[in-house]
């Protein structure tokens, strides 16, 4: 079942003192993934609330990973355009394709936008595929 207010169940978990603060961890990140991002406030609030100030980075950190952890325009704007997947045949733990994927594949088959990929940029017309370019 799909959860209505992700928030309701949240708190009682993040403010539960048995719970070890990497399972806080875990959980908000959980949230972010499910709500594809969340306010700079409200992430502030979440981390304060549960007390894992020293251990924030672990959260933050994951926008190095194309993950929106805060969710702006500005984080829409450099989405990757993922392949579509659907016909392929996946195993029943590994139905997740990583982005990277997409993009080694797309540098294989010289598709990297140049804007994007500046030092990844197609080979030249005159390259013969001898020497190093």
């Amino acid at each position: 079942q799909k959860v209505k207010d992700l928030m309701r169940v949240l708190l009682p978990v993040l403010l539960n003192k048995s719970h070890d603060s990497y399972d806080k961890i875990r959980a908000i990140l959980l949230y972010i993934f499910s709500t594809n991002g969340t306010t700079r406030e409200n992430l502030d609030k979440l981390i304060q609330s549960v007390q894992i100030e020293s251990d924030s980075d672990m959260i933050r950190n994951w926008k190095y990973l194309d993950v929106p952890v805060i969710s702006s325009f500005v984080a829409q704007e450099h989405k990757y355009a993922r392949r579509d997947r659907s016909k392929e045949e996946t195993f029943q733990l590994s139905r997740w394709t990583p982005v990277i994927k997409d993009v080694m594949e797309d540098a294989i088959e010289n598709k990297l936008d140049s804007k994007d990929w500046p030092y990844c940029s197609r080979c030249p017309p005159t390259w013969n595929g001898s020497g190093a370019v």
